[in-house]
């Protein structure tokens, strides 16, 4: 196994990708994480932080839809949900270029 610092802060700030393509945020760093969980030195913990990641946010963009019927709180959740989405990937590839242990909020452990 190789150390590659780089690569996993590609594979945090990968998530970014749906600001200019609409999709994906999930796609590409499950690509790279499956590619190189098994080369790259603690990339299988970050990729399960961000697949984790991803899969939560889908999950409370879902529980959002209906929310909107209440008061307009799905619109709010919309909103935070949309700031977590764009900032954590940001904060957690810099820790990650320092070599540190990336923590997403609100992310539930569907891989282990």
């Amino acid at each position: 196994m190789r150390q590659d610092n780089q690569l996993i802060v590609i594979t945090h700030l990968s998530q970014l990708i749906t600001l200019v393509t609409g999709f994906g945020s999930l796609i590409v760093p499950l690509i790279l994480w499956i590619t190189q969980k098994e080369k790259v030195y603690h990339m299988d913990e970050h990729g399960k932080n961000i697949v984790n990641f991803q899969l939560s946010l889908i999950l409370y963009f879902i529980i959002c839809i209906p929310l909107i019927l209440l008061l307009g709180l799905g619109i709010l959740g919309f909103i935070v949900l949309g700031i977590i989405s764009i900032v954590f990937p940001i904060i957690n590839a810099i820790k990650a270029s320092h070599g540190e242990t990336p923590k997403y909020p609100l992310s539930l452990n569907f891989i282990s």
